[in-house]
């Protein structure tokens, strides 16, 4: 018999809840106006965003997914070409190149998730034409040494920003440091639309008003198309719910960052936990809290016995999926994303928990070791 889940991973619901009467006249306010493609909602929604990414333009498309592949596809990346990226991310990143023609060429991580800059300027070919760092888990990848990686090589830097909106890396917001930033508004993101829905960033300004075309069928306008493309376009409707959020969102940033530190502060004790500590010059918006833990998957159990639900982000590398085979990769390809993902588990980190249900998980987790021993 499955166990009583009290403390859900994720609690959607709950955040709705709070926000609900705001969602639903905004909501009503679309109906009643009847503008459900690319209305004024969409146009406001990008000049917050912007202004939250420290760029000058944002341009929102309906998924995170989209964003890169349509980033990729602005600066013409395609058959024949390679773009290096990370094998512990979700398989979303590695598969935006594939649609586009071009071959992810995996390199291994750090102990922070993010691709280690070291191993880039050896996985760089001839055929290489950008680098991809994700800013896996909310914590900002290391941008400089790969700026300064890719001016030196002339290759582009798309960031892959999905699980990272509001994230800092040495005074600057995620999303700012790249040709273009790609950022996902899925559900279960920090800022989060209900539904689907993305957004590029860019300094831009050929580029943000050339992505503006390929999100719309390659219109120019109502009359002539000047590009072949498809349909991305963020609805009007989840527009207008990402404005009710955006003003909330510093507020459950705070809060999961708080949850965070309060995880490793009294997980620290624990030899057999490994808990995230951000450097100094990072701020990170922990969409995820990723713990690596001794006995992962009998903690996981435990845990579940104990009501608490957790997960896994990711189980398999993207390089070892049935779907890479033709890459060539292999176990043992990349050690440190491999080690991780025999140990890595996400505990609940949303910003609606409070004290105790945290110190439940943090008991629960203490208790778990103690009888291990």
């Amino acid at each position: 018999m499955k166990p009583n889940i009290t403390i859900p991973y994720v609690n959607v619901a709950l955040q709705h809840s709070l926000v609900k009467d705001e969602l639903l006249k905004a909501v009503s306010d679309i109906l009643d106006k009847g503008n459900f493609i690319l209305g004024g909602e969409v146009n406001e929604f990008e000049k917050h965003f912007a202004a939250l990414c420290g760029v000058k333009y944002a341009v929102g498309v309906n998924s995170g997914t989209d964003a890169l592949i349509l980033a990729l596809m602005a600066i013409d990346i395609g058959p024949g070409e390679e773009v290096i990226t990370v094998p512990n991310s979700f398989v979303a990143t590695a598969s935006c190149i594939k649609i586009v023609g071009a071959r992810p060429v995996f390199i291994d991580v750090r102990d922070d998730y993010n691709m280690d800059p070291s191993l880039i300027e050896s996985a760089i070919t001839d055929h290489t034409r950008a680098i991809l760092p994700v800013h896996l888990t909310g914590r900002p990848a290391d941008m400089e040494p790969i700026i300064e990686i890719a001016g030196r090589y002339n290759l582009q830097v798309i960031e892959d920003c999905a699980q990272a909106v509001a994230a800092e890396y040495k005074g600057k917001r995620v999303g700012s440091f790249g040709r273009i930033g790609c950022f996902s508004l899925h559900p279960l993101k920090t800022l989060n639309a209900c539904g689907d829905g993305g957004v590029l960033t860019t300094n831009d300004a050929g580029l943000a008003a050339k992505l503006k075309i390929m999100r719309n069928l390659g219109l120019e306008n109502r009359e002539n198309c000047v590009l072949w493309s498809g349909n991305s376009r963020l609805d009007t409707l989840q527009a207008a719910i990402l404005l009710v959020k955006l003003k909330y969102l510093d507020d459950w940033t705070e809060k999961r960052r708080l949850n965070a530190e309060y995880y490793c502060k009294h997980l620290a004790d624990l030899h057999q936990v490994h808990v995230p500590t951000d450097k100094t010059y990072e701020y990170s918006v922990y969409h995820t809290y990723v713990i690596q833990a001794e006995n992962r998957d009998k903690l996981r159990a435990f845990l579940a016995e104990k009501g608490i639900g957790t997960g896994i982000h990711y189980p398999i590398p993207i390089h070892l999926q049935t779907v890479a085979e033709e890459l060539n990769y292999r176990p043992g390809s990349f050690p440190v994303t491999e080690g991780q993902a025999n140990r890595i588990l996400s505990l609940p980190v949303y910003p609606e928990l409070d004290k105790g249900q945290l110190n439940h998980i943090i008991d629960s987790i203490h208790k778990f070791y103690q009888e291990q021993s």
